[in-house]
């Protein structure tokens, strides 16, 4: 496999070329460096099946059990199975990077999307994201945990203002991020589309500086939604 000298390499890129990074050259791959050997990365949803590049009449892909669903197994190898096989599917569809497994707490069973979620259990939904992320990267995939943080309602998902307590914060909606963090170390993290008492989770301090840099030793790539 091969590796990047990332702090070389930022050194090296133009403002235009750091500008083209933080974006893509459609919805499926960044912008590639070519002058500095830095390729497109190909990503995909998604949380239970690598959906490919396209959204209608693509190829095929293994439809695995919703992640509510897998959880309720509380089988932890077996999780990490699934995830061996999501990334040997990836691999199929030259894909790097999976956008998943989705973190998110069960708050109302009338959320849109909360069949990618494990569960309205902290623990448990951050045990089952460590085996599926282990087994996503034990192949040399990019798992994409998300959304990071607090995007737990249908209502406004992509502009509601999440008013937490500190304790709130850290004991329900952090901790399954924070136990994968521990247990499995992803490669990624996409941040959510809402705000975080105030302030949008894509540029929020505390949030990405404080707590998953500073305190957690994150040290991989922070991704925005799309």
């Amino acid at each position: 496999m091969a590796t990047l000298d990332v702090e070389a390499l930022l050194q090296k890129l133009t403002l235009t070329e750091k500008v083209a990074l933080t974006a893509g050259i459609d919805f499926w791959h960044t912008v590639p460096v070519p002058r500095l050997d830095i390729p497109s990365i190909r990503v995909s949803d998604g949380p239970n099946g690598v959906r490919g590049t396209r959204f209608f009449n693509g190829i095929p892909s293994a439809c695995f059990p919703c992640g509510t669903g897998l959880a309720a197994t509380w089988d932890v190898e077996l999780l990490r199975e699934v995830g061996k096989l999501m990334a040997l599917e990836a691999k199929a569809k030259a894909v790097h990077a999976i956008l998943g497994p989705t973190v998110n707490i069960q708050r109302s069973p009338l959320g849109g999307r909360g069949f990618e979620s494990f569960s309205e259990d902290p623990v448990l939904a951050g045990l089952m994201a460590a085996a599926v992320v282990n087994g996503i990267q034990d192949e040399n995939i990019m798992a994409t945990i998300k959304h990071f943080v607090t995007n737990d309602q249908e209502h406004e998902r992509m502009g509601v203002n999440s008013i937490v307590t500190d304790r709130a914060l850290r004991e329900i909606y952090l901790l399954p991020f924070m136990l994968a963090m521990r247990d499995a170390k992803p490669a990624a993290f996409m941040t959510a589309y809402n705000k975080l008492n105030g302030t949008h989770c894509s540029e929020n301090p505390k949030l990405l500086d404080e707590i998953l840099r500073k305190e957690w030793g994150f040290d991989g790539l922070v991704m925005s939604d799309w």
